[in-house]
Order: structure tokens, then C-alpha cells, then sequence
């Protein structure tokens, strides 16, 4: 099969200017966040006002109504981001320590573009039930929990408790968020290439915390061909070594009956869905049909190189920001936390993910490109029209 494009490699997939390691780490000296005052302490008076004794009285009226607390600290608007440091990045279970400055940068992205205060949490123990008691007892001083890094399957069993522990705004971002970028970009692909994104034949290699819910939100909407692989092969319902997820995943996925590897998955397919940190080789991204879509999406190496699946794809993306069409979540978790939160929700529902996708669409929708099939990470409009969609579509009374 032939290049889609009749000379060099399109400028669309070329890298960007490296970044050198001693910038990367004089950046990160002394971390990357820092508490700053609401109102300045520069006379007798703020101070008098801000803490002892004019405090007292705030401290009061909150004992006598703890709903007041919602309006006079910063809990209502203060995500959590959690992580117990077993699946940072591509890095793998690095550890609490390690996944800091992550989780720090996490915190950031949250105040850079969604307008929301975070602090990072990294806790000591992969404990499921550690966790969430932890949480549980944490609660009084946050108002949404960002669940971040966690390992599959232990992230699923994690997620679901929290959120019927807590009565605030839960996600796994890995998850989610990652599912809620990838549908805007498939939204973006299908409509740049003329595609009912319903009639693909989709190939998901990765069966974690991302690729199954990447797979259950494409499912929702539409895109039924899709065969799903973790490290042993394609799930089908005849294998014997799958743990709970994957049974159910396989019993929803893979409609032809497909077993093997990646050779019989990918042969024909339109759509390769990179969430696994395995390498694919160049030559089965060539069995794929004529003007197919490739999202390599681990990070920091893809499953294979953008310029090489250039070469066969019509529509190529990434995990990394040196590559155009980045799939980062940053598009949608400050967006969805700040209009769960502008809304009083209580929980993240599949309809509040359909409709982030729908609007990190729409910002792009009349300007697609090869190389523009999401915003930039850096378009501030995403963040706001997130924000707003998921208000609206939000359902207060669960």
C-alpha cells in the first residue's frame, strides 16, 4: 500500500523543537506549584480579618452550618489528585515519590485551564480499601477527587468505591479523560475523511484502564466493529486467562469472532487505537485499509512513530505535544471538573463525557485538518466550552 501523500513527509507529522534535559529540570526545581493569597495580608487590619480573631467567626457560623464551608473556604472548588504511583505515564509503578512531580503538573493544568485549585495527594499504600478510607476521611477538605495513575484492575474496583463513598464529582482521569479526547478525535477524523464514524472497524491494543474505557465510550456512540488486545491477543469469550473486565469487554467486542494477535486484528481495520506501550510494527500498520486512522497514543514512546504510520494512515495522532493532533487529556479534565462543579453535580455521568467530547469537537469543526483533528491544549476556548457543556448536561439529583 502505498503513502497517501505524493512527496516528503507532510509537515503535519514532522516533530517540533526539542526541549533539552537541564531546561526540563531546572523547571522542576522547588516543584511546580505554590499556594498564593486570595486577598493580600499587608496590615494589621487583613491579618486581624483573615486569621485570629475576625476567623473565629467564620469558624462559628460553619460549625453551626457546615454547608457554609462551600462558600467561605476553597474546599467546593478544590480538586484532589490522587495517585498511589502504579501506572505513571508509560513509566509503569514508579511510586509515590516518583509520581509527584506528575501529579503536581496535574494540579497546574487544572489552575491553567480549567480556573480550579488542586492539590496532589500520592498515598503509601495500593490498598484498595486504604485508599478509599483515606478519601473518605479526606473529604471535609476537597470538593471533587481526581483519581490519577492507578493500575488496572485495582483503578476500576477504586473508582467505583469512591464514588459511592463520596458525595462529589469522582473520575479516574486515565480513564475517562483519555476516553472523552480519543471520541472527540475520532469525531474529528471521521468527519474530516468524509466517515460515518459507526461504519469503522476499530482495533483497540491495550485492555487497561484506557483502552477499556476508550472502548466502552466509542461502544455508546455508535462504533460497534471494534476487537480489543492485551498482552495474550485479541479478547474473545474462548479464552480462559482473562480477569473480570476483560470477560465482559470481550463479550461486548469483537463481533467476528477474531482470534490471534495483532497480524488477524489489524488486517483490513480503519481505525489502530494505541493505549498499550507495546510496539506495532510498520508492516502490519500496512495491512490496515486504504485512508485508515492511527492514534499511537502511549506516552513517551507510541506504539510506532507518526512518521511511519504517515506513511499508511490518512489521519495520524499522538499522546506527545511535540507531534501535531495531540489526544492530551488536558482538553477535557479541567473543562469537566469545572462545569461538574459549576453545576453542583454530585457524579460524572456517561452522558456529562459524551457532551466534553462533543464540545472539544466543536471548537475544531469547521477548520479540520490532517494535522487539526483536536484543539490545541493550549486554546483557551476548549476549557470553557467543556466547562459549559457538562453543566448543562450534568444530572444533579444523582
Amino acid at each position: 500500500m502505498g503513502s497517501p501523500y505524493p512527496d516528503a513527509m507532510p509537515e503535519s507529522v514532522q516533530p517540533q523543537v526539542a526541549i533539552g534535559d537541564d531546561e526540563i529540570f531546572d523547571a522542576h526545581v522547588g516543584g511546580k506549584l505554590a499556594v498564593a493569597l486570595s486577598a493580600p495580608l499587608d496590615t494589621q487590619r487583613a491579618l486581624s480579618i483573615a486569621y485570629t480573631p475576625g476567623v473565629a467567626q467564620v469558624s462559628r457560623a460553619i460549625a453551626a452550618d457546615r454547608t457554609l464551608a462551600a462558600r467561605y473556604t476553597w474546599s467546593n472548588r478544590l480538586v484532589a489528585v490522587v495517585s498511589d504511583g502504579s501506572a505513571v505515564l508509560g513509566l509503569g509503578d514508579i511510586g509515590p515519590e516518583a509520581s509527584l512531580p506528575v501529579m503536581e503538573g496535574k494540579c497546574a493544568l487544572f489552575q491553567a485551564y480549567g480556573g480550579l485549585n488542586a492539590i496532589p495527594i500520592v498515598l503509601d499504600t495500593k490498598d484498595p480499601d486504604e485508599i478509599v478510607e483515606t478519601l473518605v476521611r479526606l473529604r471535609p477538605t476537597f470538593g471533587a477527587v481526581n483519581l490519577e495513575d492507578i493500575a488496572a484492575p485495582r483503578c476500576f474496583e477504586i473508582e467505583r468505591r469512591v464514588i459511592e463513598a463520596l458525595d462529589c464529582p469522582v473520575m479516574h482521569d486515565d480513564q475517562h479523560g483519555t476516553a472523552i479526547v480519543v471520541l472527540a478525535a475520532m469525531m474529528g477524523a471521521s468527519k474530516l475523511l468524509g466517515r460515518d464514524m459507526s461504519s469503522l472497524r476499530a482495533v483497540v491494543s491495550g485492555a487497561g484502564a484506557a483502552g477499556v474505557a476508550c472502548t466502552n465510550l466509542l461502544l455508546t456512540m455508535g462504533l460497534s466493529d471494534i476487537t480489543v488486545l492485551d498482552s495474550r491477543g485479541i479478547l474473545h469469550t474462548g479464552r480462559d486467562d482473562m480477569n473480570g473486565v476483560k470477560v465482559d469487554l470481550a463479550r461486548r467486542t469483537n463481533p467476528d469472532g477474531l482470534t490471534g494477535g495483532l497480524i488477524e486484528a489489524l488486517e483490513g481495520a480503519d481505525v489502530f487505537l494505541g493505549l498499550s506501550g507495546g510496539v506495532v510494527p510498520e508492516e502490519l500498520i500496512a495491512t490496515m485499509a486504504p485512508g485508515g486512522i492511527v492514534f499511537a497514543l502511549s506516552n513517551p514512546d507510541p506504539e510506532i512513530h507518526p512518521e511511519v504510520a504517515a506513511k499508511y494512515a490518512a489521519v495520524v495522532a499522538t499522546g506527545r505535544s511535540d507531534y501535531p493532533n495531540q489526544i492530551n487529556n488536558v482538553l477535557a479534565f479541567p473543562g469537566v471538573f469545572r462545569g461538574a462543579l459549576d453545576a453542583g453535580a454530585r457524579r460524572i455521568t456517561e452522558k456529562m463525557m459524551v457532551a466534553a467530547a462533543e464540545a472539544i469537537f466543536s471548537v475544531v469543526s469547521d477548520d479540520l485538518a490532517v494535522d487539526r483533528i483536536v484543539p490545541s491544549p493550549l486554546d483557551a476556548r476548549v476549557g470553557e466550552a467543556v466547562a459549559a457543556a457538562v453543566a448543562i448536561a450534568a444530572d444533579t439529583s444523582v
